[in-house]
């Protein structure tokens, strides 16, 4: 087994200087927001909430360009029969993030919220918060995967060592990362991996397109050379599968802790919105380089390089394209500092997705659901538990799953189908409670279940119109797979479907209680008629107001009350129009 002395040196450097940025901006803002009042958790969590354009910027961008994002468009350009039209990813993660920033980012963020589900669990309890964490997690879970396979796939590259070591090695590096500090640490990490991103891929480039073994890219994207064009094309049958991936990445790009994570560590609700926009310029402006080597691959004969004569593709190893061809394609020197550099910054958007699943579990499932009481410090511990327990889940993962983009495209169904029906409805729905919301995620379970998981070898047991049969060859040994390919847009209409059904059996429930048809008594959850989700239904004119009150959501010892409610609480927005408050509510009830 060949050990590259000069890729080991370069990973070393470039792991040395995000430690050493990671452990910079833990000590700079130890302090920060803590002397305000804040709880430490909540700094580790948001912040002081005051991360400016700069920081902000390249942060947010770096949610969605890491190992994955890089490693996966490349792999989708330099498949064959797919290509440049089936990379979907750069523009409907670009464009999710418009949409984000439109609609979403300034409602979260004026309201004063600390994670994603706080919004669920205000409205539809604490109950059902739980069981939207489940999606969320797995979302998580998922995509943090994505990035360890994508670094492992690298390292093997570098290092010549067996794939599922280096994953492994991965995993403790981002769990270690993610320890040493919360979202600062997070935060200004993720500038020095976009400038490694950058400077490495583009470095890179130019080597690889002067390479003899290369034929101009202009030429192949049109023309059958060593492979089909790298342009792709969409065939008229799978359009409305094309459709629905891109409906899935351009809206199941949105309810994600790790974005809203950084929505609601801005400075101010307009910060966060703007913050959106260039991250969607960022996200377009980082894909370039990986499209350009994912052509050079699709560009090459590779008899003339060190790969060998059997190319990628026929050692399934696709997946792994971009890292090959720094390696075989460019000088020594420029190659283990392209693929040092890249393996360096794709580790560190590990770490934000464990945090986001830590954050969510200590606030919104032990803190808010269980342990009300629990102290600052004990919050804290629990979150440092999860970040090891959830870092091995994804590391598992990691191990488990298929491709790159076979895992990218899994981390956002069910938080496409799922929680953003949710969101929408939580946000802008006037009138919708916890009947709705428990009937929508099952309507969007169902159906997405329904419709199979090949990736994950679930076979389908809903056939939805236009479905075929599809094989997949395993070229290393002869296996042939079969598998069921669903044509139709059923994600999509699984989302539909859970939204609809949210909003109609919300108001059916309701009416039926509120008049008498369903004697009270079976209002189990408390969603319809009781004395604190009358109150609760009365705040859905939240749509048309920056004010939130939580402290209905569970009864909290008096000490913790103030921290609780100024946690959720916009106190200028309180400060403006008092009559919301809950006090004013009871005075005008009594």
């Amino acid at each position: 087994m060949a050990v590259h002395a000069e890729g080991i040196v370069a990973i070393v450097i470039f792991y040395l200087l995000i430690l050493a940025v990671g452990i910079w901006a833990a000590w700079k803002n130890k302090n920060s927001g803590v002397s305000e009042g804040q709880d430490r958790s909540e700094t580790i969590m948001v912040g002081g909430r005051d991360i400016g354009l700069f920081v902000g910027g390249f942060t947010m961008t770096a949610t969605w360009v890491g190992g994955g994002y890089i490693n996966g468009t490349a792999e989708y350009v330099y498949l064959p029969d797919y290509g440049l039209a089936w990379a979907q990813a750069p523009f409907g993660y670009a464009l999710s993030l418009v949409v984000g920033g439109l609609f979403f980012a300034k409602p979260m963020r004026s309201r004063g919220y600390v994670t994603m589900l706080d919004p669920f669990q205000q409205i539809y309890g604490k109950r059902m918060g739980g069981l939207l964490f489940i999606p969320a997690l797995m979302g998580e879970i998922f995509w943090s995967a994505a990035i360890l396979s994508a670094l492992g796939a690298t390292l093997s590259v570098i290092v010549d060592i067996d794939i599922n070591m280096s994953v492994v090695i991965s995993a403790l590096i981002a769990i270690f990362y993610t320890l040493v500090g919360g979202l600062y640490s997070v935060a200004y990490t993720d500038v020095v991996q976009l400038f490694c991103i950058f400077l490495g891929l583009w470095v890179s480039v130019p080597f690889a397109l002067s390479n003899p073994a290369v034929s101009s890219i202009s030429v192949t994207a049109k023309e059958a050379v060593y492979q089909t064009p790298w342009l792709g094309k969409i065939d008229s049958a799978d359009t409305w599968m094309w459709i629905d991936n891109f409906c899935l990445l351009m809206l199941g790009g949105i309810p994600w802790q790790v974005y809203f994570q950084r929505v609601l560590s801005a400075s101010s609700a307009t910060y966060a919105q703007v913050l959106s926009f260039i991250a969607a310029a960022g996200c377009l402006v980082m894909a370039v380089p990986s499209v350009l080597i994912g052509a050079i691959g699709a560009s090459t004969d590779w008899n003339q390089t060190t790969y060998g004569a059997i190319p990628p593709k026929e050692k399934d190893q696709s997946d792994m394209i971009l890292p090959i061809v720094l390696q075989h394609l460019c000088p020594p020197w420029i190659s283990f500092f392209g693929l040092g550099a890249v393996s360096a910054a794709v580790m560190s958007s590990a770490d934000s997705s464990i945090l986001s699943a830590s954050s969510m579990f200590a606030r919104n499932i032990y803190q808010l659901a269980f342990r009300q009481s629990a102290t600052d410090r004990e919050i804290v511990w629990v979150m440092r538990i999860t970040i090891f327990v959830f870092g091995a889940l994804a590391t598992a993962m990691a191990l488990l799953t298929g491709t790159v983009y076979g895992l990218w495209y899994l981390s956002s169904d069910l938080v496409y189908v799922i929680i953003f029906p949710q969101l929408l409805s939580v946000l802008f729905i006037k009138g919708t409670n916890t009947y709705g919301s428990v009937a929508g995620y099952v309507f969007g379970l169902l159906l997405r279940i329904g419709g199979g998981e090949p990736y994950l070898k679930l076979p389908p047991f809903i056939y939805y119109p236009g479905w075929v049969q599809q094989e997949k060859i395993h070229h290393l040994t002869g296996d042939v797979e079969y598998f069921i390919q669903q044509r139709f847009p059923f994600k999509t209409v699984s989302m539909l479907a859970s939204f609809l059904g949210n909003v109609a059996f919300s108001y059916l429930l309701k009416y039926l209680f509120e008049s008498g048809t369903l004697s009270h008594k079976y209002d189990f959850m408390d969603a319809v008629v009781s004395k604190h989700s009358k109150e609760i239904m009365d705040k859905t004119t939240l749509v048309s107001s920056d004010n939130i009150i939580l402290s209905e959501m569970a009864p909290v010892k008096t000490l913790l009350s103030t921290s609780l409610a100024g946690t959720f609480t916009n106190t200028e927005a309180l400060s403006d129009d008092e009559e919301s408050s809950p006090e004013s509510l009871n005075n005008d009830q009594e």
